[in-house]
């Protein structure tokens, strides 16, 4: 049986590495960007259809889930990441950051699970951040919307995985791809976080640089859809076996001033 995959934001960087390696394995590939038409070739993973969708448009989202026949695995990926002091970031780039990392994501979620129930069989894979688990200064509304949604996949879980559907969350660390370069910043002029700011953001870019593939986190994505019962959480890259040990048995303020000393900041 060949199964149908839906991957959101699968232009670039870990969505379009994830498309890549479900074609691999034999799945339909339908991937999403806001404006498929415009995309360049080497934008585009072979073999994956790509389908117009914004997840910030409820318009969009209900457009798109009515053209969708059957959907196995769906994986939540597009996503926007943002930084600044939480004094300084504006209301409105906060509104849409939880649209199109969380709300988009949750609303398309819940389009495809009456399907997914009715056939007994579904995956359902939330691209999160190990921030959501290892929370970093001047990332406050990015961080937030990681931990919700881990919060909703590892809620609904237990509300769907006696119908076979199961809801999971994968957290990678830092990713070498290009959304360093597309993060939005907000910092205000003669703001007074402006020297650890800059400072932690040239470490934030250095880290990411030398982070792992989004290869690697497609690895990871597909061994979540292809487990016969799917772990609550997946964490790969910023030693994330080591980062999740020193957790459990250190104090919280340990921990806190480790993160801080790594970027630079003194605590």
């Amino acid at each position: 049986m060949v199964r149908t995959a839906v991957v959101t934001g699968a232009s670039s960087g870990i969505g379009k590495a994830v498309a890549a390696a479900l074609v691999a394995k034999g799945y339909q590939v339908i991937g999403t960007s806001r404006k498929p038409e415009s995309l360049r070739d080497e934008q585009r993973a072979p073999g994956v259809e790509y389908r117009a969708l914004d997840v910030t448009d409820t318009a969009s989202i209900s457009t798109f889930a009515a053209g969708l026949d059957v959907v196995d695995v769906l994986v939540n990926n597009a996503g926007e990441s943002q930084a600044g002091p939480l004094a300084e970031l504006p209301d409105d780039a906060v509104a849409r950051l939880f649209q199109l990392n969380v709300l988009g994501p949750v609303a398309l979620t819940r389009a495809v699970l009456p399907g997914m129930r009715e056939r007994r069989f579904g995956r359902v894979v939330m691209v999160g951040s190990m921030l959501g688990s290892f929370p970093m200064p001047y990332r406050s509304s990015y961080v937030a919307t990681k931990a919700a949604l881990r919060g909703f996949a590892t809620a609904a879980r237990f509300e769907e995985s006696p119908f076979g559907v199961w809801i999971t969350a994968v957290e990678p660390g830092q990713v070498n791809t290009g959304l360093r370069e597309r993060r939005t910043k907000y910092l205000t002029e003669n703001s007074p976080h402006t020297t650890d700011f800059t400072a932690f953001m040239a470490k934030l870019d250095q880290k990411q640089g030398e982070g792992i593939t989004p290869a690697k986190v497609a690895e990871t994505v597909v061994r979540a859809i292809e487990a016969n019962r799917p772990k609550p959480l997946y964490a790969v890259g910023s030693a994330a076996p080591v980062m999740f040990l020193l957790r459990r048995v250190l104090p919280r303020s340990v921990m806190e001033r480790l993160i801080a000393r790594s970027y630079g900041l003194s605590r």
